[in-house]
């Protein structure tokens, strides 16, 4: 539950991203538009919706001074929560019998983008930088680039010898 203020809460349906997260989503650091780290158009953003609610993984890009800074603050600890930016597309309202207070729990939303953030607005919230998939993706690309240069080597050695025979 988000306090919204006194009397007024707010909490989000695990499943009110179901019908959003195929959308055009953008990955920030601290809402800035300036800052896309990722998006799921590009494939550099992955955003599924689990048991606890939404979940996102972004292929971070090591030539991004501003994605590795955030990488490394992620590491450290230093940032460790995320957000979301959104509209509110159906919603439930539930008051207290004394009509004292008031919990709105959003049921849909339609998703813009997902935050990086120092200070979030659901604390319960969690990022992780992980060094192993961060390196085993690295590892990857770099062993696929070998094996095309290889491949190119063998097509044209490959090439060359059948001229030869000629």
């Amino acid at each position: 539950d988000y306090e919204l203020w006194a009397g007024a809460t707010e909490s989000v349906d695990p499943h009110a991203f179901d019908d959003t997260i195929s959308g055009d989503v953008r990955a920030l650091i601290d809402h800035e538009t300036r800052l896309v780290i990722g998006r799921t158009k590009a494939g550099t953003l992955t955003l599924r919706v689990d048991s606890h609610g939404l979940w996102g993984s972004i292929e971070i890009n090591e030539n991004d001074s501003d994605a590795m800074n955030l990488w490394y603050r992620v590491q450290r600890g230093d940032v460790d929560q995320c957000s979301f930016g959104f509209d509110i597309l159906e919603e439930r309202t539930d008051w207290s019998d004394d009509g004292n207070t008031v919990h709105w729990t959003l049921m849909r939303v339609k998703l813009y983008e997902v935050s990086c953030v120092t200070f979030p607005a659901y604390e319960d919230t969690s990022i992780s930088a992980r060094k192993s998939e961060f390196d085993a993706e690295s590892n990857r690309r770099q062993t696929d680039a070998l094996v095309d240069k290889m491949k190119r080597r063998l097509h044209h050695y490959g090439t060359q010898a059948i001229d030869s025979r000629d």
